[in-house]
């Protein structure tokens, strides 16, 4: 009895791809593996290091150990990872994880060294944008330098009646003047690294605070 198969469309030409393309195909699977979010530091001890940190194995240092991550933490954060990454006696560059990112090495430090006593912050993904900084936040950082008590003019925090005649220009053009600068505000207000929809969240927290509404 001859049992028939049925390709999907498209698994019929597979053969025909050329070993060219299929590197390619392959090299985007990988790009798109390493785009994927990047795990936390207890995530990558708890899958990897674990093994020689967890009890000490071939004189690693302890997850526990104070003293022992203590003498190794004065390097600092760039000073570990560089020693994690190349490989140190018998452990194997990346930890024995080709496939693990620098963020991730720098992640699983972190997480040791503070589950040994340290403070350290988990170090944010290279690969992954950042979320917008709320509007709240750039005002309290930044903005309140001028408009906390209407500095050279600059309409205050929560005075509805100075951001009106403002805001009837249109948020865009609001915006767009706080991108290029206007009057003593320089251009994004004086840092640079403020988003468009960064300074759009900082105007409508200015422009609500107090009322209740949401920004």
């Amino acid at each position: 009895m001859t049992i028939g198969v049925r390709l999907l469309p498209g698994i019929a030409n597979f053969r025909r791809i050329s070993a060219g393309a299929m590197g390619a195909i392959v090299a985007l699977i990988v790009a798109s593996s390493a785009c994927a979010a990047e795990r936390s530091g207890q995530q990558i001890v708890q899958s990897l290091c674990v093994s020689c940190h967890g009890t000490g194995v071939a004189g690693a240092p302890r997850i526990g150990d104070s003293k022992a991550w203590s003498e190794r933490a004065n390097k600092g954060l760039s000073g570990l990872s560089k020693t994690a990454l190349a490989g140190v006696r018998q452990m194997p560059a990346h930890g024995g994880n080709p496939n693990l990112t620098d963020t991730e090495i720098e992640r699983a430090i972190t997480y040791m060294v503070n589950q040994s006593g340290g403070h350290w912050v988990e170090p944010v993904s290279r690969t992954a944008a950042a979320a917008p900084r709320s509007g709240e936040a750039i005002v309290a950082a930044q903005c309140s330098q001028c408009h906390a008590n209407g500095k050279g003019g600059a309409p205050k925090i929560g005075d509805r009646e100075a951001w009106l005649p403002r805001l009837q220009q249109g948020m865009d053009t609001l915006v767009r003047s706080a991108i290029n600068g206007h009057g003593g505000m320089p251009a994004r207000g004086g840092k640079a690294d403020l988003t468009d929809d960064e300074l759009r969240n900082a105007i409508v927290y200015m422009f609500n605070k107090g009322t209740g509404a949401k920004s």
